[in-house]
């Protein structure tokens, strides 16, 4: 594979998204971005999302919402959706790896990853609701 050429577009959007926890999306993205490249299009944002995403810089998460969102944390761990206010959280657990034991299932394949998403109500949202 060729290398890839440097871009400063593509730099600031992985920058961004590294300096966020909250799951931004690619429109969140494009809105920022364009406060230090006015020119930029969508579609560049886009596209280097995509790239990002594909040689496994940063991760796409998709949702029941239909919109994707977009993670610098390229680490195992898990993701909460509330289901309310649509708010994407991280998830610190000790062990990420359990799901990976399915040979104990009689699974005789090779499994390389798993994606697991939680869904409910945030404590915001929680505490909206009781009051």
């Amino acid at each position: 594979m060729a290398a890839m050429k440097y871009s400063r577009q593509r730099e600031a959007i992985k920058n961004f998204l590294m300096t966020r926890k909250d799951h931004p999306t690619a429109d969140m993205v494009y809105s920022n971005i364009r406060q230090e490249f006015p020119n930029i299009s969508l579609g560049t944002v886009y596209r280097n999302l995509t790239l990002l995403s594909d040689i496994g810089e940063i991760q796409r998460l998709h949702f029941s919402d239909g919109v994707d969102h977009f993670d610098a944390d390229i680490s195992p761990h898990y993701h909460f959706v509330c289901q309310s206010c649509n708010s994407v959280i991280d998830l610190e657990t000790e062990n990420v790896d359990f799901m990976g034991h399915f040979e104990a299932v009689g699974f005789d394949g090779q499994i390389a990853g798993h994606i697991t998403y939680f869904y409910g109500l945030c404590g915001n949202c929680c505490e909206k609701r009781a009051h």
